[in-house]
């Protein structure tokens, strides 16, 4: 199994600098299709990686910070960043370095950052402005590019080849199928996990459950009391922030939610980018990221496998604290239209949406996380819309092709390679093409 990794590199933009970016990024795309990319564009051509699922280029720019008012111990002004995002097959490292030798259009791009000057070493300048996800979300890890590519040429062709076959038994038909389409398509076969990765997820597992247990084993008493007692401090703390936290509007912008628009629903997948303040304190920042670390130990080991909860539709997201934890943005690569998708949140993991976002300025005002907030149905929709920013650079490698469509492809893989099914077998992986 390939797995698959990240790399988030954000640097500062003077703000002289950064309508002549934004100029320079629109080029990259496809004409008349603001943000999506063109595959192949000479600064940054994604279509010659073949490891890269979905890239970005967006320019942070945060319409918010005049909701910092409410909190007059936070900085008025925080710096405009400009961001690279790339979900790929394999180590991120390995591909920025590829990147760093292969693309020097993209210097080009980065010559409007602050930090960025002539001759640069691009994979070291690269390398000192990468940063972390607090947490993050795949779809299905192990799913590569290649395989998404070639599943979906397989069932083009045994579509194709469908329509001739006369045979109606469903073991004549297989047979018909596989001597048609087998000779026209070589599928890449598995590689091998790598050891280091296995043994990093292995301890990422496993280390909070063994210090629970421990603890547990070693303290038992003293573990549940003091589990306990913070609980209930955290649960006091918590409510205390809730009554007394300052409510802030979110407005219906009606000419940015239009801006927005233009860069949505070109593909049946979109992308969705958004930016805001955290709310001050360290008992909130705390909780925060508790709940984040929460979130990625459960991404990375139990919603591996097509489902978000019960929300299927999303690719990639990225939960990415910046400015000393002071902000943070989210970006995430979604099925369908973005009303259904807020849509699929709120009626799904509304109170996920209360632990990932609560502690942001602005958000709806919760009762205990669990009530209020996210199901606050316009109020929360009129605050992800009013924090969302225009994605300047969007780039998918595979066009037309939904999270679902992936999982049956690859249902159809897995029986085209099975050296027997029953008939009944048979019956509903045709049903499949």
């Amino acid at each position: 199994m390939t797995p698959q990794d990240r790399l988030i590199i954000v640097a500062a933009v003077p703000d002289p600098r950064i309508a002549g970016l934004r100029a320079l990024l629109a080029t990259m795309n496809l004409p008349g299709f603001p943000g999506v990319a063109d595959p192949a564009n000479p600064l940054f051509p994604f279509g010659a990686f073949e490891t890269i699922h979905f890239a970005r280029l967006v320019v942070l720019e945060d319409n918010t910070l005049g909701d910092r008012e409410v909190y007059p111990g936070l900085p008025k002004t925080e710096p405009t960043y400009l961001c690279l995002l790339i979900d790929c097959d394999g180590d991120a490292t390995a591909l920025m370095r590829r990147i760093a030798r292969e693309c020097p259009g993209l210097r080009k791009v980065l010559a409007f950052c602050a930090d960025f000057g002539e001759g640069e070493d691009l994979a070291r300048w690269m390398a000192a402005h990468r940063v972390r996800s607090a947490a993050s979300y795949v779809n299905w890890v192990g799913r590569t590019v290649a395989q998404a590519r070639e599943e979906a040429r397989l069932r083009d062709l045994l579509r194709e080849a469908l329509r001739q076959v006369g045979a109606r038994e469903p073991a004549q038909m297989l047979q018909a199928l596989r001597a048609a389409v087998g000779p026209q398509i070589a599928l890449t076969q598995p590689q091998p996990t790598p050891p280091g990765w296995r043994a990093a997820n292995l301890v990422h597992l496993l280390a909070p459950i063994v210090v629970a247990a421990l603890l547990l084993i070693v303290f038992p008493v003293a573990t549940i009391l003091v589990s306990a007692i913070a609980l209930v401090a955290v649960l006091v703390a918590l409510r205390r922030r809730e009554l007394t936290d300052p409510i802030v509007e979110n407005p219906y912008d009606p000419e940015w939610v239009a801006k927005l628009r233009l860069g949505e629903d070109h593909d049946v997948t979109n992308q969705y980018t958004a930016i805001g303040s955290i709310k001050p304190g360290r008992f909130l920042l705390g909780l925060e990221l508790v709940i984040l670390a929460a979130i990625d130990w459960a991404a990375r080991h139990v919603a591996t496998r097509g489902q978000l909860g019960r929300i299927g539709t999303i690719h990639f997201a990225h939960w990415v604290l910046i400015d000393g934890r002071r902000r943070a943005f989210f970006c995430s690569n979604y099925d369908g239209g973005h009303e259904a998708y807020m849509d699929d949140f709120i009626n799904k993991a509304g109170f996920g949406l209360n632990l990932s976002f609560s502690s942001a300025i602005a958000y709806p005002q919760t009762d205990w996380l669990i009530r209020k907030g996210a199901w606050r149905e316009m109020d929360f929709k009129r605050f992800q819309r009013r924090h969302q920013i225009p994605t300047d650079v969007w780039y998918k490698a595979y066009p037309g092709l939904t999270a679902r469509d992936l999982a049956r492809n690859a249902r159809i893989r897995n029986g085209f390679k099975q050296p027997a099914m029953s008939d009944d077998a048979i019956r509903r992986w045709l049903a499949e093409i």
